[in-house]
C-alpha cells in the first residue's frame, strides 16, 4: 500500500497522514451484504478534476481556529454532526464509528476549518445498513459549496475547487494533505474500483478553499 508514512502529533503532522485513514473508511459493507455492487456511490468525472483556475481562485482571509461541529454539502444533501479524530496506534487517522451513518470526523490536531492551512474531514460512504454520510460525495461538483459550522459561531464557506478519485496504490499524499497558503478543506471517503475481497480501491477527495463566512 502505497501512501502509508506514520503521521507526527500538532499540526505539522497534517501533511503526514497517509492513505491508511482513507482506505479504514473502505470496507463496501452495504454493497457486500445487499449484493448491489452494480450501482456502486457516484465518482467524480474527468470534468471535475482540479485546474490551475481552480486553485488560483480568490479567497477568503483566514479565521482564527474554532472547532467545527457541523459540516454541510446541501447540493449533495449532506448535514452532519462532527467528531474530533486522533491517532491509531499505527500513525493513521483514526475514523468515525461506522455504525452512525449520518457523521462525519475531522482531524482534530491538525488545522480548524476556515483557519490558514490543510483541514480534514473524513467519513464512511456506506456501512452494513446502507448509505452512510459520504455515499454522494462524488456526486459534488465544481463550484458547489461546503458549510462547517464553528464552534466560534461563524459558518465557514468553501468553495469546491476539484472532486478526484484515486486509486490507492497512486494516492498523492502531498496533493491531498500538503500545506496550504490559504485556508482550504479536503473531504475524504472511500470510491473507486470496488472488490468483494477488499471493499473499494481508492478514494474520493473533494478540495475545496474558504470563500466566506456567515453567522
Amino acid at each position: 500500500m502505497a501512501g502509508s508514512p506514520r503521521a507526527a502529533r500538532g499540526k505539522a503532522g497534517t501533511a503526514l497522514i497517509g492513505t491508511v485513514t482513507a482506505l479504514a473508511l473502505c470496507s463496501g459493507a452495504w454493497l457486500l451484504h445487499s449484493g448491489t455492487a452494480e450501482r456502486p456511490p457516484p465518482q467524480p468525472s474527468a470534468a471535475q478534476a482540479s485546474s490551475p483556475e481552480a486553485r488560483s481562485a480568490p479567497a477568503a482571509a483566514p479565521l482564527p481556529p474554532s472547532p467545527p461541529d457541523r459540516v454541510r454539502a446541501p447540493a449533495i444533501g449532506v448535514d452532519a454532526p462532527l467528531t474530533g479524530l486522533g491517532l491509531t496506534r499505527q500513525g493513521s487517522l483514526d475514523v468515525p464509528p461506522p455504525h452512525h451513518d449520518n457523521l462525519a470526523g475531522w482531524y482534530e490536531a491538525g488545522t480548524t476549518p476556515g483557519e490558514r492551512g490543510t483541514a480534514i474531514v473524513a467519513g464512511h460512504v456506506d456501512n452494513a445498513d446502507g448509505p452512510a454520510v459520504f455515499y454522494r460525495l462524488g456526486a459534488l461538483k465544481k463550484g458547489q459549496v461546503i458549510e462547517v459550522e464553528r464552534r466560534d459561531g461563524t459558518v465557514a464557506l468553501f468553495a469546491v475547487d476539484a472532486v478526484e478519485v484515486y486509486d490507492a496504490k497512486a494516492f498523492p499524499d502531498e496533493k491531498v494533505y500538503g500545506a496550504a497558503a490559504r485556508a482550504e478543506l479536503r473531504v475524504i471517503t472511500c470510491g473507486g474500483a470496488y472488490s468483494k475481497r477488499t471493499g473499494y480501491q481508492g478514494n474520493v477527495v473533494v478540495f475545496a478553499h474558504l470563500t466566506g463566512t456567515r453567522p
